[in-house]
């Protein structure tokens, strides 16, 4: 009997599932459809204690017609402000906004994550902006940037205003940063650098896509400065100026994997422009590509320059395509004084550089007679000169000491 009571009470239970299957489908609950999704919904919560921040909840307007930045700051203050893991959510849509500082010390665990997932506008008004930025993260310990979105400076309607002295704000700035990641994002049109990375510790860049038009004045692609253990990979940039700059008090800067062009090259400097600056060492520029660019791999001081140093420096398995100048130092970049430069560049490495020239001498080494390139060498060097004439493919040393291993075209200096 008891069996029997048990079977039949499985059988009752059976055919309560298939009543609620039945009604389930009735009511399109069983569908597979997908479902519109709400702006305000538009970012899986991969943390189940994570609350999400959405500028909509705080006033930001999609459209483009509306400045959004204040919404966007109220955003920030509250996401930074939680105590539990925080998300700060730019969903789908165009939002314009002006000046916007997004500034902690945050109070909840790091990192603290800002999601970028449509297209952001600046107010393409340079009056509207105080300092040398427009989106400025500062003050931070443990930041994720992240998404698929974009970051549209809209140059195009103010670089007509630069007048080669003016300094246009960077779409992105980082200030005070420490163990911040960028990634995915797309920079357009900046007014002035892409993306300024400046007295940050262990910064990571990576799978970004970085464009503005080779005629575009003064818009590094990434802009470093007084900052450590950066590293930059994965990434295309394509922009007026220098596709990665590393200027004064940069140590431990990493390139890898990046493709540059148009533009003008991996750049070290300008270095020396200004007084007191500090010393750059330990940047590593490898598995690179360059096309159509301005410049390869290049050094680059100022005339009639204070004191420092650039030393410690390796540009590895680097292919250049089309590259008006591959390899270059510059010591009279910039500037219009007589006296010599005082940066002392050292210890610098060529490996296995090939590809391709767009002008006659592939290797133009310009350094400073107060203070002569030294440690200077180049491993395996193939390049081809593809020029409209037909000259000799040439290499040019003044003050340089260069030791040869290996193949090298051009020909090596003597």
């Amino acid at each position: 009997m008891a069996k029997y009571t048990t079977m039949k009470s499985l059988a009752n239970a059976l055919l309560i599932l298939c009543l609620l299957a039945a009604s389930c489908e009735a009511n399109g609950l069983g569908r597979s459809a997908p479902a519109a999704i709400s702006p305000l919904r538009t970012a899986s919560r991969t943390d189940p204690n994570e609350k999400v921040f959405n500028v909509l909840q705080y006033g930001a307007k999609p459209g483009g017609k509306q400045d959004s930045a204040l919404s966007f700051i109220r955003a920030w203050r509250a996401a930074c402000n939680y105590r539990g893991t925080a998300r700060l959510l730019i969903p789908m849509g165009t939002f314009l906004i002006g000046a916007t500082i997004f500034q902690g010390p945050c109070l909840g665990p790091v990192p603290i994550k800002v999601q970028i997932a449509g297209t952001l506008k600046a107010v393409a008004d340079p009056s509207m902006y105080e300092e040398d930025f427009w989106i400025l993260f500062e003050n931070i310990n443990g930041l994720l940037v992240t998404g698929t979105g974009t970051v549209d400076g809209q140059g195009n309607a103010v670089w007509k205003y630069n007048d080669g002295g003016s300094r246009f704000p960077s779409s992105i700035k980082f200030n005070h940063v420490a163990n911040g990641i960028i990634r995915k994002i797309t920079s357009v049109n900046p007014m002035g650098f892409h993306i300024s990375i400046v007295l940050s510790q262990n910064i990571r860049a990576k799978h970004l896509h970085i464009t503005a038009p080779a005629t575009s004045p003064n818009t590094d692609g990434i802009h470093i400065s007084q900052s450590s253990i950066v590293k930059v990979s994965r990434s295309v940039i394509s922009t007026g100026d220098d596709c990665v700059a590393i200027i004064q008090g940069s140590t431990d800067v990493s390139i890898k994997k990046v493709t540059c062009g148009p533009g003008h090259g991996f750049s070290v400097g300008s270095l020396g422009k200004y007084p007191d600056e500090k010393d750059v060492r330990g940047v590593v520029v490898t598995n690179c590509t360059l096309r159509n660019a301005d410049n390869g791999v290049r050094i680059k001081t100022w005339g009639g320059s204070q004191p420092s140093q650039a030393s410690n420096i390796l540009f590895q398995d680097i292919i250049m395509d089309n590259v008006k100048r591959p390899i270059i130092i510059d010591q009279t970049y910039g500037s219009k004084s007589n006296s010599p430069s005082k940066v002392k560049i050292s210890d610098v490495r060529y490996i296995n550089i090939r590809g391709t020239s767009a002008s006659e001498v592939g290797v133009d080494l310009k350094c400073s007679e107060a203070v002569p390139c030294e440690k200077l060498y180049f491993s395996n060097i193939n390049l081809k000169y593809y020029g409209p004439k037909k000259l000799p493919f040439t290499s040019m040393c003044t003050n340089a000491k260069v030791n040869y291993v290996g193949n090298q075209f051009p020909p090596p200096c003597r």
